[in-house]
């Protein structure tokens, strides 16, 4: 059966990469095999993958929480929206954890202009700048366009004016989007020098395998937490379950019942378990 991808195209359906996403959270092989097989009876032609992602989470949700909430993590990030800010705190959050030094915003003298970058990160005597792409839409690739003027803006602060700095700030600048790249922007960005870190790009070390890596998860993954309740923490600077494991006072505005809190918390504990 063809499905439906978030780009607009299609191709056959193939159970094995559900599975294969649903391990990848933690579901047991067993309880992998089995969603696999209730949702492969749902599908019909034409059906989108965000519907066969809805009706897998459905399932997986009401058989374990915590491994549902990393299931979730690409639609998670989505809901950082409408800006772009709350995913630059994330990442920034991502990079910390990762052993770096990390400064959010900060201008950078470069030759013509200074620039103002998402995230400035050091690490010993290595330094790094990362310009931010979000979306929130699942099927758009950041392309070619989106890269040149990264670059653009990373070669004016590798020549800058040694008057105002004795080094070059930066050693090396990445473009960070949370979804994919388009092949013309990666295959320029491989001839150009510039890093590029997205949802499943590259093959090691992408978004989402330094996300797991990290256990540094949003806090729009809860699934004990409504949407309306997700947004309201974000909209206070708290983007991550870490953040919210350190503020949990941050619940009680929110007219979340005790009983409720102790589960929100349950999940989050949960989440912080090895996976099997």
């Amino acid at each position: 059966m063809d499905i439906r991808k978030a780009d607009g195209t299609v191709e056959a359906f193939d159970g094995s990469k559900l599975e294969a996403s649903l391990r990848r959270a933690g579901a047991g092989t067993h309880t992998a095999a089995h969603i696999r097989e209730a949702v492969e009876k749902t599908i019909a032609h034409g059906t989108s993958t965000h519907e066969i992602y809805r009706r897998a989470f459905a399932r997986l949700r009401d058989m374990e929480r915590a491994t549902a909430a990393r299931y979730s993590l690409r639609r998670a990030i989505f809901e950082f929206g409408p800006t772009g800010h709350p995913f630059e705190d994330f990442v920034a959050e991502l990079f910390r954890h990762e052993g770096w030094n990390v400064e959010w915003r900060k201008m950078i003298p470069g030759k013509c202009v200074p620039h103002e970058v998402d995230v400035y990160a050091s690490r010993g005597k290595e330094r790094l700048a990362a310009e931010l792409k979000y979306h929130n839409d699942p099927g758009y690739k950041t392309d070619v366009k989106v890269a040149l003027y990264v670059k653009a803006r990373f070669d004016d602060i590798w020549q800058c004016d040694p008057r105002v700095s004795n080094t070059c700030p930066v050693d090396v600048g990445y473009l960070v989007t949370n979804t994919k790249f388009t092949e013309h922007a990666i295959q320029f960005a491989r001839c150009s020098g510039i890093g590029l870190i997205g949802w499943s790009y590259p093959t090691e070390g992408n978004l989402y395998d330094r996300i797991m890596q990290a256990k540094i998860y949003p806090v729009t993954a809860l699934t004990t937490l409504k949407k309306n309740e997700k947004r309201l923490l974000v909209d206070h600077g708290i983007v991550t379950i870490g953040q919210l494991q350190e503020k949990r006072e941050a619940l009680r505005p929110l007219g979340i019942s005790p009983e409720r809190i102790g589960t929100v918390v349950a999940e989050m504990e949960a989440l912080k378990e090895p996976m099997l």
